[in-house]
């Protein structure tokens, strides 16, 4: 029997790991995932967003190292991006390159795409639909090959403004944080009452309404769903914060924020971000304990 017949077996099954989005950010939550996958703690479900997705489908694939080149060593590619591909209309990060390029086989970034399909756990990307407002949330049967993977984790993670939209299978889409960008919502919908939740901003944090919103409803004419989700974003988010920790208060809900969040969602230093990466780590190591005892209450 070949390797590719045995499934993978994960040992969480009640609980839901939930990847929030954040761009750069997540080099934190890359550090924080590496002490999952080191101490063998596989959920049978994995929701992402935006940076989420990439955090979710690396961990699915039980890659370490590639959880960290993903959000570290990858601004070092000469290709990642920056102001000039920014104007030349490629998106400030190469999304093309980044999400369908580097995963290839030789490529900077190769994915295992056969451990990602030999393990079973359910997976859920959200992507904002551009010209219907709708959240799609893929799965599995949604993904044939690596590329319909790599396309859908582009989908999510195609930030407006800064990003040109991805198309997939006919359909435009943006980033999925404009639906608020943690993927409480799906998980519930899915049966889940116990949420493991990744987050990119400290405790406490807010994000406020959007500045300059005469420009997004100027640039998005064509597309009047994505500005009004836009102006609109803080308004879900912080209504899921809120709900996450009413549940964290009642047991329910593991919320993993954290200490401090050093860089921003644009950031492309690569000492800043591993800088950050080693926070995470350091952060991972120390509240393993916490998370096994959360766990083990499910």
């Amino acid at each position: 029997m070949s390797k590719q017949q045995h499934p993978l077996e994960n040992n969480i099954n009640n609980t839901a790991l939930i990847f929030e989005g954040g761009g750069m950010r997540a080099s934190y939550s890359a550090g924080l995932l590496s002490h999952l996958l080191e101490n063998h703690l596989y959920f049978d479900y994995v929701a992402g967003i935006s940076a989420g997705a990439s955090c979710g489908a690396n961990y699915l694939s039980r890659d370490i190292d590639r959880a960290k080149r993903s959000f570290v060593d990858v601004v070092q590619d000469p290709q990642f991006g920056g102001w000039r591909s920014f104007l030349s209309g490629e998106g400030y990060f190469r999304a093309e390159y980044i999400y369908e390029k580097t995963p290839q086989p030789g490529g900077s970034l190769p994915f295992d795409y056969e451990t990602f399909a030999r393990n079973p756990a359910r997976l859920r990307i959200g992507a904002f639909q551009m010209e219907t407002g709708e959240m799609t949330y893929f799965t599995k049967k949604d993904i044939q090959t690596p590329q319909d993977l790599m396309k859908i984790v582009r989908a999510s993670s195609s930030l407006p403004l800064i990003m040109p939209p991805a198309r997939f299978r006919d359909t435009l889409y943006v980033d999925g944080g404009l639906s608020g960008g943690i993927a409480l919502e799906i998980a519930q919908r899915d049966g889940f009452e116990r949420f493991f939740v990744i987050l990119t901003r400290p405790r406490g944090y807010r994000k406020p309404p959007m500045k300059y919103t005469g420009l997004v409803k100027a640039l998005y004419r064509k597309y009047p769903r994505v500005a009004e989700a836009m102006m609109q974003r803080h308004v879900h988010y912080n209504r899921t914060l809120n709900e996450l920790e009413a549940l964290e208060a009642d047991g329910k809900a593991l919320l993993v924020y954290p200490d401090a969040m050093p860089i921003s969602q644009k950031e492309t230093s690569y000492e800043k971000l591993l800088a950050a990466y080693r926070l995470g780590d350091e952060q991972g190591k120390r509240d393993l304990p916490a998370w096994k005892g959360f766990l083990e209450k499910g």
